[in-house]
Protein backbone atom coordinates (compact mmCIF):
# COMPACT_ATOMS: atom_id res chain seq x y z
CA UNK A 1 0.00 0.00 0.00
CA UNK A 2 3.03 2.22 0.62
CA UNK A 3 5.05 1.89 -2.74
CA UNK A 4 1.64 2.83 -4.38
CA UNK A 5 0.98 6.13 -2.42
CA UNK A 6 4.84 7.22 -2.81
CA UNK A 7 4.13 6.13 -6.61
CA UNK A 8 0.96 8.42 -6.80
CA UNK A 9 3.00 10.88 -4.98
CA UNK A 10 5.75 11.00 -7.30
CA UNK A 11 3.64 11.22 -10.45
CA UNK A 12 1.98 14.07 -8.69
CA UNK A 13 5.31 16.35 -8.29
CA UNK A 14 6.72 15.78 -11.41
CA UNK A 15 3.98 15.89 -14.06
CA UNK A 16 2.11 19.52 -13.90
CA UNK A 17 -1.38 18.98 -12.62
CA UNK A 18 -3.45 21.01 -15.68
CA UNK A 19 -1.88 18.19 -18.11
CA UNK A 20 -2.90 14.87 -16.36
CA UNK A 21 -6.66 13.94 -15.85
CA UNK A 22 -6.18 10.67 -15.36
CA UNK A 23 -9.51 9.48 -15.04
CA UNK A 24 -13.27 10.91 -15.81
CA UNK A 25 -16.69 11.32 -14.26
CA UNK A 26 -19.97 10.95 -16.24
CA UNK A 27 -21.72 10.22 -13.30
CA UNK A 28 -22.08 13.99 -12.21
CA UNK A 29 -24.53 16.35 -13.44
CA UNK A 30 -25.45 13.85 -15.87
CA UNK A 31 -28.53 16.02 -15.68
CA UNK A 32 -27.33 18.61 -17.45
CA UNK A 33 -28.17 19.77 -20.96
CA UNK A 34 -25.31 19.96 -23.06
CA UNK A 35 -25.33 19.80 -26.88
CA UNK A 36 -24.01 16.67 -29.12
CA UNK A 37 -20.54 17.29 -30.35
CA UNK A 38 -20.21 15.01 -33.43
CA UNK A 39 -20.84 17.47 -36.25
CA UNK A 40 -17.94 19.27 -34.55
CA UNK A 41 -15.16 16.15 -33.88
CA UNK A 42 -16.25 14.89 -37.28
CA UNK A 43 -15.42 17.84 -39.13
CA UNK A 44 -12.49 18.47 -37.39
CA UNK A 45 -11.19 14.82 -38.14
CA UNK A 46 -12.46 15.08 -41.46
CA UNK A 47 -10.18 18.44 -41.98
CA UNK A 48 -7.01 16.86 -41.00
CA UNK A 49 -7.61 13.44 -42.78
CA UNK A 50 -8.07 15.91 -46.41
CA UNK A 51 -5.23 17.94 -45.33
CA UNK A 52 -2.71 15.13 -45.30
CA UNK A 53 -4.24 13.55 -48.87
CA UNK A 54 -3.66 17.30 -50.02
CA UNK A 55 0.00 17.22 -48.88
CA UNK A 56 1.02 13.72 -49.55
CA UNK A 57 4.36 12.99 -51.27
CA UNK A 58 5.49 10.21 -52.18
CA UNK A 59 4.30 6.45 -52.98
CA UNK A 60 1.22 4.67 -51.48
CA UNK A 61 2.75 3.95 -47.16
CA UNK A 62 -0.21 3.01 -44.95
CA UNK A 63 1.73 3.17 -41.82
CA UNK A 64 2.98 6.86 -42.84
CA UNK A 65 -0.33 7.79 -43.51
CA UNK A 66 -1.48 6.17 -39.96
CA UNK A 67 1.34 8.35 -38.20
CA UNK A 68 -0.16 11.48 -40.02
CA UNK A 69 -2.76 10.62 -38.26
CA UNK A 70 -1.65 10.66 -35.10
CA UNK A 71 1.04 13.56 -35.14
CA UNK A 72 -1.83 15.60 -36.33
CA UNK A 73 -4.69 14.64 -33.50
CA UNK A 74 -2.85 12.32 -31.49
CA UNK A 75 0.32 12.67 -28.70
CA UNK A 76 3.24 10.96 -26.81
CA UNK A 77 2.14 12.89 -23.51
CA UNK A 78 -0.58 13.11 -21.23
CA UNK A 79 -3.10 15.19 -23.09
CA UNK A 80 -3.54 14.19 -27.06
CA UNK A 81 -3.88 17.22 -29.23
CA UNK A 82 -7.20 16.54 -30.29
CA UNK A 83 -8.21 16.11 -26.57
CA UNK A 84 -6.74 19.59 -25.94
CA UNK A 85 -8.82 20.88 -28.89
CA UNK A 86 -11.48 19.90 -27.47
CA UNK A 87 -11.14 20.90 -24.25
CA UNK A 88 -10.49 24.12 -25.03
CA UNK A 89 -12.72 24.84 -28.41
CA UNK A 90 -16.08 27.86 -27.68
CA UNK A 91 -17.64 25.05 -30.27
CA UNK A 92 -18.08 22.25 -27.76
CA UNK A 93 -19.73 21.98 -24.66
CA UNK A 94 -18.21 20.46 -21.48
CA UNK A 95 -19.68 18.94 -18.44
CA UNK A 96 -16.73 20.50 -15.99
CA UNK A 97 -16.50 18.57 -12.78
CA UNK A 98 -13.98 19.78 -10.22
CA UNK A 99 -11.32 17.64 -8.11
CA UNK A 100 -13.09 18.41 -5.10
CA UNK A 101 -16.54 17.56 -6.01
CA UNK A 102 -15.73 14.21 -8.81
CA UNK A 103 -16.38 11.05 -7.72
CA UNK A 104 -13.26 10.14 -6.60
CA UNK A 105 -13.23 13.00 -4.13
CA UNK A 106 -13.21 12.45 -0.08
CA UNK A 107 -11.73 9.08 -0.40
CA UNK A 108 -8.58 8.15 1.14
CA UNK A 109 -5.11 8.80 -0.33
CA UNK A 110 -4.09 5.38 -0.19
CA UNK A 111 -7.53 3.84 -1.60
CA UNK A 112 -7.81 6.35 -4.72
CA UNK A 113 -4.11 7.45 -5.40
CA UNK A 114 -3.49 9.46 -8.71
CA UNK A 115 -7.35 9.54 -9.01
CA UNK A 116 -7.93 11.33 -6.07
CA UNK A 117 -4.75 13.39 -6.69
CA UNK A 118 -5.82 14.62 -10.26
CA UNK A 119 -9.21 15.18 -10.64
CA UNK A 120 -10.77 14.21 -13.43
CA UNK A 121 -11.02 14.99 -17.25
CA UNK A 122 -14.18 17.13 -18.70
CA UNK A 123 -17.26 15.14 -20.33
CA UNK A 124 -18.22 15.58 -24.09
CA UNK A 125 -21.44 13.61 -25.87
CA UNK A 126 -20.51 12.39 -29.05
CA UNK A 127 -22.99 10.25 -30.53
CA UNK A 128 -25.75 10.79 -28.28
CA UNK A 129 -23.08 9.13 -25.31
CA UNK A 130 -21.23 11.38 -22.65
CA UNK A 131 -17.90 10.38 -22.92
CA UNK A 132 -14.90 11.79 -21.03
CA UNK A 133 -13.12 13.82 -23.26
CA UNK A 134 -10.07 11.44 -22.51
CA UNK A 135 -11.46 8.89 -25.16
CA UNK A 136 -10.55 11.19 -27.73
CA UNK A 137 -6.65 10.44 -26.64
CA UNK A 138 -7.15 6.46 -26.33
CA UNK A 139 -9.02 6.38 -29.68
CA UNK A 140 -6.20 8.12 -31.60
CA UNK A 141 -2.98 7.32 -29.28
CA UNK A 142 -3.94 4.07 -27.97
CA UNK A 143 -6.33 3.03 -30.99
CA UNK A 144 -2.49 3.54 -32.97
CA UNK A 145 -0.81 1.12 -30.93
CA UNK A 146 -3.34 -1.59 -31.04
CA UNK A 147 -3.93 -1.39 -34.91
CA UNK A 148 0.49 -1.94 -34.34
CA UNK A 149 -0.24 -4.69 -33.05
CA UNK A 150 -2.57 -5.87 -35.16
CA UNK A 151 -0.65 -5.31 -38.21
CA UNK A 152 2.16 -6.86 -36.55
CA UNK A 153 0.07 -10.07 -35.50
CA UNK A 154 -3.08 -10.36 -37.57
CA UNK A 155 -4.74 -11.30 -33.78
CA UNK A 156 -6.76 -8.91 -32.48
CA UNK A 157 -7.40 -11.14 -29.45
CA UNK A 158 -3.61 -10.62 -28.83
CA UNK A 159 -3.34 -6.92 -29.80
CA UNK A 160 -6.33 -7.06 -27.07
CA UNK A 161 -4.00 -8.73 -24.18
CA UNK A 162 -1.44 -6.13 -24.68
CA UNK A 163 -4.16 -3.28 -24.42
CA UNK A 164 -5.88 -5.00 -21.28
CA UNK A 165 -2.23 -4.89 -19.79
CA UNK A 166 -1.42 -1.70 -20.17
CA UNK A 167 -5.30 -0.89 -18.23
CA UNK A 168 -4.01 -2.84 -15.14
CA UNK A 169 -0.35 -1.39 -15.52
CA UNK A 170 1.27 2.19 -14.84
CA UNK A 171 -1.29 3.68 -16.98
CA UNK A 172 -4.34 1.67 -15.51
CA UNK A 173 -4.97 0.03 -12.62
CA UNK A 174 -1.73 0.40 -10.66
CA UNK A 175 -1.76 3.45 -9.85
CA UNK A 176 -5.19 4.97 -10.08
CA UNK A 177 -6.79 1.69 -8.88
CA UNK A 178 -8.98 1.71 -11.63
CA UNK A 179 -9.23 -0.64 -14.33
CA UNK A 180 -11.60 1.40 -16.98
CA UNK A 181 -13.58 -0.98 -19.16
CA UNK A 182 -14.35 2.25 -21.57
CA UNK A 183 -10.59 2.98 -22.57
CA UNK A 184 -10.03 -0.39 -23.40
CA UNK A 185 -13.37 -0.34 -26.14
CA UNK A 186 -11.86 3.25 -27.18
CA UNK A 187 -8.19 2.25 -27.70
CA UNK A 188 -10.51 -0.89 -29.43
CA UNK A 189 -12.13 1.40 -31.97
CA UNK A 190 -9.39 3.49 -32.80
CA UNK A 191 -8.05 0.63 -34.13
CA UNK A 192 -11.27 -0.15 -36.20
CA UNK A 193 -10.84 3.26 -37.72
CA UNK A 194 -7.13 2.75 -38.43
CA UNK A 195 -8.04 -0.23 -40.08
CA UNK A 196 -10.99 1.60 -41.97
CA UNK A 197 -9.08 3.66 -43.05
CA UNK A 198 -7.40 1.56 -45.85
CA UNK A 199 -10.27 -1.82 -46.03
CA UNK A 200 -13.17 -1.94 -46.47
CA UNK A 201 -16.33 -3.42 -44.24
CA UNK A 202 -14.39 -2.52 -40.97
CA UNK A 203 -17.29 -0.60 -40.65
CA UNK A 204 -20.27 -2.99 -41.97
CA UNK A 205 -21.47 -1.83 -45.49
CA UNK A 206 -18.62 1.07 -45.95
CA UNK A 207 -15.98 0.90 -48.01
CA UNK A 208 -12.62 2.19 -46.63
CA UNK A 209 -12.61 6.05 -46.09
CA UNK A 210 -9.15 5.91 -48.55
CA UNK A 211 -8.07 4.69 -52.11
CA UNK A 212 -4.64 4.56 -53.81
CA UNK A 213 -5.52 5.84 -57.43
CA UNK A 214 -2.82 5.96 -59.31
CA UNK A 215 -0.24 8.18 -57.47
CA UNK A 216 -2.35 9.84 -54.83
CA UNK A 217 -4.91 9.27 -52.22
CA UNK A 218 -8.40 10.18 -52.84
CA UNK A 219 -10.90 9.82 -49.66
CA UNK A 220 -14.18 7.96 -50.73
CA UNK A 221 -16.58 8.99 -47.72
CA UNK A 222 -16.14 10.80 -44.69
CA UNK A 223 -15.20 9.84 -41.03
CA UNK A 224 -17.58 9.69 -38.33
CA UNK A 225 -17.26 8.96 -34.51
CA UNK A 226 -20.84 7.80 -34.92
CA UNK A 227 -19.15 4.55 -36.69
CA UNK A 228 -17.43 4.05 -33.16
CA UNK A 229 -19.01 5.74 -29.96
CA UNK A 230 -21.69 3.90 -27.96
CA UNK A 231 -23.03 3.23 -24.86
CA UNK A 232 -19.98 1.38 -23.58
CA UNK A 233 -17.48 4.45 -23.86
CA UNK A 234 -19.52 5.97 -20.87
CA UNK A 235 -18.29 5.30 -17.61
CA UNK A 236 -21.01 5.76 -15.77
CA UNK A 237 -22.88 3.00 -17.68
CA UNK A 238 -20.07 0.85 -18.68
CA UNK A 239 -18.73 1.52 -15.46
CA UNK A 240 -14.74 0.48 -14.62
CA UNK A 241 -13.45 -2.13 -11.97
CA UNK A 242 -11.91 -1.03 -8.70
CA UNK A 243 -9.47 -2.80 -6.90
CA UNK A 244 -10.20 -4.06 -3.67
CA UNK A 245 -8.87 -0.55 -1.98
CA UNK A 246 -10.46 1.70 -3.75
CA UNK A 247 -13.95 -0.84 -4.46
CA UNK A 248 -15.90 -0.30 -1.10
CA UNK A 249 -15.55 3.89 -1.31
CA UNK A 250 -16.46 3.89 -4.72
CA UNK A 251 -19.76 1.94 -4.29
CA UNK A 252 -20.86 3.94 -1.56
CA UNK A 253 -20.25 7.19 -3.32
CA UNK A 254 -22.09 5.69 -6.57
CA UNK A 255 -24.79 5.11 -4.01
CA UNK A 256 -25.33 8.95 -3.87
CA UNK A 257 -26.26 9.42 -7.34
CA UNK A 258 -29.46 7.03 -6.61
CA UNK A 259 -31.79 10.46 -6.76
CA UNK A 260 -30.33 11.31 -10.19
CA UNK A 261 -31.22 7.90 -11.34
CA UNK A 262 -34.74 7.95 -9.62
CA UNK A 263 -35.05 11.36 -11.28
CA UNK A 264 -34.03 10.23 -14.62
CA UNK A 265 -33.71 6.41 -15.67
CA UNK A 266 -33.69 6.99 -19.00
CA UNK A 267 -29.86 8.59 -18.58
CA UNK A 268 -28.61 5.31 -17.43
CA UNK A 269 -30.05 2.68 -19.85
CA UNK A 270 -27.81 0.65 -22.04
CA UNK A 271 -29.52 0.13 -25.44
CA UNK A 272 -29.41 -3.73 -27.43
CA UNK A 273 -26.19 -4.75 -24.70
CA UNK A 274 -25.90 -7.88 -26.07
CA UNK A 275 -24.59 -6.77 -29.29
CA UNK A 276 -22.14 -4.73 -27.52
CA UNK A 277 -20.85 -7.71 -25.10
CA UNK A 278 -20.62 -9.60 -28.13
CA UNK A 279 -18.86 -7.22 -30.23
CA UNK A 280 -16.16 -6.66 -27.36
CA UNK A 281 -16.06 -9.93 -26.10
CA UNK A 282 -12.25 -10.09 -26.89
CA UNK A 283 -11.00 -7.05 -24.72
CA UNK A 284 -10.75 -8.34 -21.34
CA UNK A 285 -13.59 -6.31 -19.82
CA UNK A 286 -14.79 -6.88 -16.22
CA UNK A 287 -18.32 -7.34 -15.11
CA UNK A 288 -18.93 -4.22 -12.98
CA UNK A 289 -22.55 -4.42 -13.32
CA UNK A 290 -23.26 -4.71 -9.60
CA UNK A 291 -22.19 -0.98 -9.46
CA UNK A 292 -24.87 0.21 -11.90
CA UNK A 293 -27.44 2.29 -10.77
CA UNK A 294 -30.10 0.02 -11.50
CA UNK A 295 -28.90 -2.65 -9.56
CA UNK A 296 -27.41 -0.29 -6.48
CA UNK A 297 -30.87 1.71 -6.13
CA UNK A 298 -34.17 1.19 -5.05
CA UNK A 299 -36.31 0.61 -7.93
CA UNK A 300 -39.24 3.01 -8.72
CA UNK A 301 -42.15 2.01 -10.20
CA UNK A 302 -43.13 3.10 -13.43
CA UNK A 303 -45.59 6.01 -14.43
CA UNK A 304 -48.26 3.94 -14.98
CA UNK A 305 -47.84 1.38 -12.12
CA UNK A 306 -47.60 5.00 -9.71
CA UNK A 307 -51.21 6.42 -11.09
CA UNK A 308 -52.58 2.63 -10.57
CA UNK A 309 -51.75 2.68 -7.10
CA UNK A 310 -53.45 5.94 -6.42
CA UNK A 311 -56.47 5.62 -4.26
CA UNK A 312 -60.15 6.15 -5.37
CA UNK A 313 -62.09 9.53 -4.57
Amino acid sequence: MRSLVVASLILFLVVPLECCAYETDQFSHRQEPISDSTVVLDAKVNATLADIVRDWHGSRNDWKFVMAVFHRLGGYYWVDKIEEWASESPDIQRLQTSRWDSIYHSHPLWASRVAGLFGVGSTIKLNNQFIGSDKLGHFFSQGKKFYHRYELTHDEALAAERSAYTERAIFGQMTTGVYSNADLVANYEGCRFYRSLFEDNIIPGKPAILAWQDDHWIIQRPFTFADHVNAYWDEALNISHYDKLLYPYMKTRLMTFCPDYQAAPELWVIEDEQSLQERYALLQLRDTSELRLNFLCPQIPSPAIRESAKPLD
